[in-house]
């Protein structure tokens, strides 16, 4: 399947869930990265006057913020820009830190970042009536990197069967800014994160072993560990049976 062809497939494929979900349109958020441009662009061929692009900085890069007012504007998308600084701050003056651990306790404060852009989007959609879309990739939710309840939150996920590469290929074919490609891919979670240096293997690597099952000794072992660790997110909450 080509380019042209798995675009307008796509396209279709988001309005049929939105429809048949009596809604109608799709909120996302625009994170000026790679993923939720094409998302955008996708939503925004679906449903031309019922898209909206929530852009949510909380202590973000102001390049992030200026990539996804660029893509709106090119792609003539409606957005709403919700800072998140001031609710972050304040959640985190009432919430107990449990964990001495830095790394951890970093973690945690990212994670929840991304949570309260869930609760952003839920929010603005309960009012539209339309379906909360998100931007995961097949090689996120292969190994787990997203946010339970955060990123992980949606009703659909248009891009969950392609892989980073397969999604950096519709996002040429779909003249998304140059800058927004060639960038490294980051959540941006906190200053000068990285998902390849978070992660400690490449996307590359990642793609091949998804695809072609092929991979070095030490990115399997990495791959398959993280694939492990991270099988509750791809499942509803287990119920027990007595």
């Amino acid at each position: 399947m080509d380019a042209e062809q798995r675009v307008n497939k796509l396209a279709v494929w988001i309005k049929d869930k939105v429809q048949s979900a009596g809604c109608g349109g799709v909120v996302l958020g625009i994170s000026g990265g790679l993923d939720s441009s094409v998302l955008a662009v996708l939503c925004q061929r679906a449903f031309p006057k019922g898209t909206l692009g929530i852009i949510m900085p909380c202590y973000s890069n102001q390049q992030d913020k200026s990539h996804a007012e660029k893509l709106a504007k090119q792609f003539n998308i409606a957005t709403r820009e919700v800072v998140l600084d001031n609710v972050f701050d304040t959640l985190l003056q009432e919430l107990p830190a449990l964990n001495p651990n830095p790394e951890i306790g970093r973690l945690a404060r990212a994670n929840l970042k991304v949570r309260l852009r869930m609760l952003t989007l839920y929010y603005a959609a309960q009012q539209l009536n339309y379906l909360v879309a998100g931007s995961s990739n097949r090689t996120e939710i292969t190994i787990g990197y997203f946010t339970k309840y955060g990123d992980g939150g949606v009703d659909i996920m248009p891009l969950g069967n392609l892989v980073k590469s397969e999604v950096r290929e519709l996002a040429r074919y779909l003249e998304i800014p140059q800058e927004i490609i060639d960038k490294p891919p980051s959540a941006g979670l906190w200053a000068g994160q990285t998902d390849e240096d978070e992660m400690g293997v490449s996307y590359e690597s990642i793609d091949r072993y998804i695809l072609m099952g092929e991979a070095t000794e030490e990115a399997k072992n990495k791959i398959e560990a993280m694939i492990a660790v991270s099988e509750h997110k791809r499942s509803m909450p287990p119920i027990a049976k007595f």
